[in-house]
């Protein structure tokens, strides 16, 4: 685990350009502070950056069936969460959701990709297909072919909310909102830099 500043995120998205795809966004579900191995880029309470790898294209398990040629940013918090209305004594602070768009924008310059939802997605957004890739959730048992929040945007039926890591930002916001307001702070970070 090291810790990391901007700066040197932009090197080591630059070493990885060509070989990453996707970036997919994540809280721990832990406490502030509890580190985890499972993602490439932490982001602490405080902002603070820690990577655990010395390369962005180390494969590590994050994302179900969503992990070759993937980064996984994770904010550590979100400790007992259990609804948009509760997410427990530890929800995504300001300064994380303003240092995890800061590492959108480098990542999206750097990796010479799109920030969209095909590209970055959080994991509620991945868990239900909302990019349309459906890499065979169903075949593996997932309820409606989805593992994440329900009902879709859409409508449609949702998984068994297995994984809704950033459906929404604060407490209270409307459901699906987390990714689409994530993106649109990265656009302008990397607009305004």
């Amino acid at each position: 685990m090291a810790k990391i500043d901007l700066a040197g995120l932009r090197t080591m998205a630059q070493a990885a350009a060509g070989d990453i795809t996707h970036v997919y966004i994540h809280w721990s579900a832990g406490h502030y502070g509890q580190q985890f191995t499972d993602y490439h880029i932490l982001v602490d309470k405080d902002g603070t950056i820690y990577t655990t790898v010395s390369d962005l294209t180390t494969h590590l398990n994050h994302t179900y069936m969503r992990n070759s040629r993937a980064i996984a940013v994770a904010a550590l918090c979100a400790y007992n969460a259990s609804s948009t209305n509760d997410l427990g004594p530890e929800p995504p602070t300001e300064a994380q959701i303003e240092v995890i768009a800061q590492v959108l924008a480098v990542l999206g310059k750097k990796l010479a990709l799109p920030i969209d939802i095909k590209h970055f997605m959080t994991h509620a957004e991945a868990a239900n297909n909302l990019d349309g890739e459906d890499p065979g959730y169903e075949d593996n048992g997932c309820t409606n072919g989805i593992y994440g929040p329900s009902p879709n945007p859409d409508g449609s039926p949702g998984g068994d909310t297995e994984r809704w890591d950033f459906w929404v930002l604060h407490e209270g916001d409307a459901k699906w909102s987390g990714g689409d307001m994530l993106r649109e702070k990265a656009l302008w970070y990397q607009q305004n830099s």
